[in-house]
């Protein structure tokens, strides 16, 4: 069997595959969702320590904030 059909113009010989002859996702699951989590495991230690420090100091400043807007009870003991 010949791979598609050769077809030579002006010095230019161009290949063509019948639709019939290839496979719509050919080794999608195989190959292509394991790739798919290996890409994403490998940048994994070197993406997520920065989103893990900016995540601990965003918490830290809006306890902060919210610390350091509050009354002190201790303060207006006096107050009458």
């Amino acid at each position: 069997r010949e791979f598609g059909n050769r077809r030579q113009m002006l010095h230019v010989i161009s290949y063509s595959l019948s639709p019939f002859e290839q496979r719509a996702l050919p080794h999608y699951f195989t190959k292509g969702i394991p790739n798919v989590l290996r890409r994403t495991q490998e940048p994994f230690l070197r993406i997520m320590p920065p989103f893990i420090a900016f995540y601990l100091i965003y918490t830290w400043g809006t306890q902060e904030f919210k610390r350091s807007k509050g009354k002190n009870p201790a303060a207006y003991e006096n107050d009458r």
